[in-house]
């Protein structure tokens, strides 16, 4: 380790400037979405077993909600368009907008050249927990998802039953796909429910036991036709490991709202980003 400079608390005690204000960012109508959420009929569910993962599809300007059942467990969210899986959820840029962990009024940003906001969350039970004294909060877009290819490079194992393994099933399930074919598919994730955050000393990414309780629920709207995988981690609440096969373990419900006719006036789907992708040429 190189020896500090003269001059090095004066470095360390230079002001942060974050780096994307969002002051300019269109705010998403929350009154108008929960007034309409209020008109709305529930049209499917999906169960989601524990240590597995399942898909679901929810039109633009339809709702879906997350909700733990049996016992407390966290989830991993893949969001596509549901016409073309080219675009899907951007968990890097949404952190950058949002912060290290999103709730409600933040929205869940599509991958470029796209850039728009694919669902924005209108609900969240957990909402109250705030930034615990470990710098842990709930519903993170840093971690990437548990998957068996760091598994093998930490343990050698082979492991099928990781989040990153479970969506790729599902994925490959749901729209035909061979594995293969949908593996690349499979991006970083929103961990609905996990708490996370990164250590003081060594800025490692950590995880705590979720706070989460059955009957909790994350409620999103569908600014653009949409099809998810949710994964149930097999860390159960994430309190000790999050590949495991002895952690206890339970599913969580997806239920797809559609609101009355006519409720959601001046709302239209976001348009692709605008920048005209020229690229200096």
């Amino acid at each position: 380790m190189f020896p500090p400079p003269e001059d090095a608390e004066q470095r360390r005690a230079v002001a942060p400037v974050v780096c994307y204000p969002t002051q300019t960012l269109p705010r998403p109508d929350l009154n108008g979405y929960r007034a309409a959420r209020d008109t709305g009929r529930k049209i499917s569910e999906t169960l989601v077993p524990a240590r597995d993962a399942a898909c679901f599809t929810v039109k633009a300007g339809h709702f879906f909600r997350i909700t733990s059942v049996d016992g407390p467990q966290v989830g991993d969210l893949n969001l596509w368009n549901a016409g073309d899986l080219s675009e899907r959820f951007y968990s890097g840029k949404t952190r950058a907008l949002h912060g290290t962990h999103i709730t409600t009024g933040d929205r869940m940003w599509s991958s470029f050249p796209h850039l728009r906001p694919m669902a924005t969350i209108v609900e969240d039970t957990l909402d109250w927990y705030g930034i615990d004294p470990f710098g842990g909060s709930v519903h993170d877009v840093i971690g990437t998802r548990c998957d068996p290819y760091t598994g093998n490079l930490l343990s050698g194992t082979h492991y099928h039953h990781c989040c990153h393994s479970n969506l790729t099933r599902a994925l490959a399930d749901h729209t035909g796909l061979s594995l293969a074919e949908a593996e690349p598919h499979v991006h970083d994730v929103l961990n609905v429910f996990m708490c996370t955050g990164f250590t003081r000393d060594t800025g490692q990414y950590f995880m705590k036991a979720s706070p989460v309780r059955p009957g909790d629920y994350l409620e999103v709207f569908a600014e653009i036709d949409l099809l998810g995988a949710l994964s149930a981690c097999p860390g159960g609440d994430c309190s000790s490991e999050h590949s495991s096969d002895t952690a206890a373990c339970h599913p969580l419900l997806v239920e797809v709202f559609a609101p009355a006719d006519g409720t959601l006036p001046g709302w239209s789907q976001p348009p692709v980003n605008g920048y005209d992708r020229s690229h200096g040429r």
